[in-house]
């Protein structure tokens, strides 16, 4: 949709994931979308990204009217790094700013026709993050609301999770790492898996330009959320605590 009439120009950025990604997009049209799957180190990694995005389309920071970043959860370097860039470049440019989760940019790519979605993506450390969202309609579009808190835990308690809210309504377990889930479910017994209201949908790991749509219809029609925020609003949602964290805690 033209943001008063005017082509909006959104950049959005990916740090959650080992891929990361970075996309562009014209209003709610992707128009262009890069992601890489390496060791190299986000900081290096994503202003090079975004520097041949808009080289490609042969744009600058100062055209872009929207940023957008996932605000977690993810590493806690990603996290840092991508979220300290779209501050740095809204503050610069005096553009606005939103976060987006990164479990909602998962639910989002679903084409279930389930009620009640299950977002879940590796965590590291034998974990996985996980929330549930149901759907709601909007005069717009279709709206994901996130029912409880964001939470990190081991796959099985994961599915105990799923295995509670099954008699509620269906529930489509969505993810882009299908492989951390793989053991809990053929260890599991009489869990979720049985159960003909579950299942199980993969979509892909590229959040950057699903981020951006999300973010573009949080800007335009604010769907309940706060339309737009600035660079000193927008900040991180680890979910789980830093190795320092824990570290301290066991002195």
């Amino acid at each position: 949709m033209p943001y008063n009439n005017i082509p909006l120009i959104t950049l959005a950025v990916d740090t959650t994931s080992p891929g990361g990604s970075a996309a562009t997009l014209r209003d709610e049209r992707v128009i262009g979308s890069v992601s890489t799957w390496t060791d190299e180190t986000y900081s290096s990694r994503i202003f090079r990204q975004v520097e041949f995005l808009l080289e490609e389309l042969a744009l600058g920071l100062g055209q872009v009217d929207l940023f957008a970043v996932a605000n977690g959860p993810g590493s806690f370097t990603g996290l840092r790094v991508g979220i300290a860039a779209v501050k740095a470049w809204a503050e610069v440019y005096g553009k606005p700013a939103v976060g987006v989760s990164a479990l909602e940019a998962i639910a989002a790519q679903s084409r279930s026709a389930s009620p009640i979605l299950a977002p879940v993506f590796d965590a590291r450390r034998g974990e996985v993050y996980f929330s549930f969202y149901r759907r709601e309609v909007s005069l717009a579009a279709p709206e994901l609301v996130r029912q409880g808190e964001y939470s990190v835990m081991a796959p099985p308690g994961f599915l105990q999770a799923v295995h509670a809210r099954l008699g509620d309504a269906p529930i489509t377990v969505v993810t882009p790492t299908p492989e951390a889930l793989s053991a809990a479910m053929a260890q599991s017994n009489g869990d979720p898996k049985t159960d003909k209201n579950f299942a199980i949908e993969v979509v892909p790991n590229i959040l950057a330009p699903v981020i951006g749509l999300l973010a573009v219809r949080r800007a335009t029609h604010s769907h309940g959320h706060e339309a737009t925020g600035d660079a000193l609003t927008l900040e991180a949602n680890y979910v789980r605590r830093t190795d320092a964290e824990l570290k301290w805690k066991e002195l």
